[in-house]
C-alpha cells in the first residue's frame, strides 16, 4: 500500500508542476526538452556506485529544487521558477514509474522498489 501512495504522490507533483508552469509563460518545448535533464546526475555511476547514488539523490530529492522555486518567485526569477517546476514534475515523474531515490550498494537499490 505504501508503495502506490508514492505512485500518487508523483503523479500529483508531476501534474501539479506541470500546471504551475504553465502559467510561467515559458514555451512547452522548454518543458518537454528539459523534462529529462535531471537524469545528467546518473553521471556520477560512472565513478562508482556510492558516488552515483550520492549525486543521483542529490538531483533527485525534492529539496534543491525547492529551494530554486522558493528563491524563483521571491526574487521574482521567472526563469528559475520555470526550470525549478520542470525539476520538481521530473522527480514526480520519476517516482510515478517507480524509480527513487538510490541506496549506494545498486543502481537498482531504491526507496521504492528493487528494479
Amino acid at each position: 500500500m505504501p508503495k502506490l501512495w508514492i505512485h500518487l504522490e508523483g503523479l500529483l507533483v508531476l501534474f501539479l508542476s506541470f500546471y504551475f508552469y504553465t502559467t510561467t509563460g515559458y514555451s512547452l518545448w522548454l518543458f518537454l526538452l528539459l523534462l529529462l535533464a535531471p537524469d545528467v546526475f546518473m553521471l556520477g555511476y560512472i565513478i562508482n556506485t556510492k558516488a552515483g547514488a550520492v549525486l543521483y539523490n542529490i538531483g533527485h530529492t525534492y529539496v534543491v529544487p525547492g529551494l530554486f522555486l522558493l528563491s524563483g518567485l521571491y526574487y521574482q526569477w521567472g526563469l528559475v521558477t520555470a526550470l525549478a517546476l520542470i525539476w520538481t514534475a521530473h522527480i514526480g515523474m520519476d517516482r510515478t514509474i517507480g524509480y527513487g531515490l538510490k541506496y549506494g550498494t545498486d543502481f537498482k537499490h531504491t526507496h521504492q522498489q528493487r528494479i
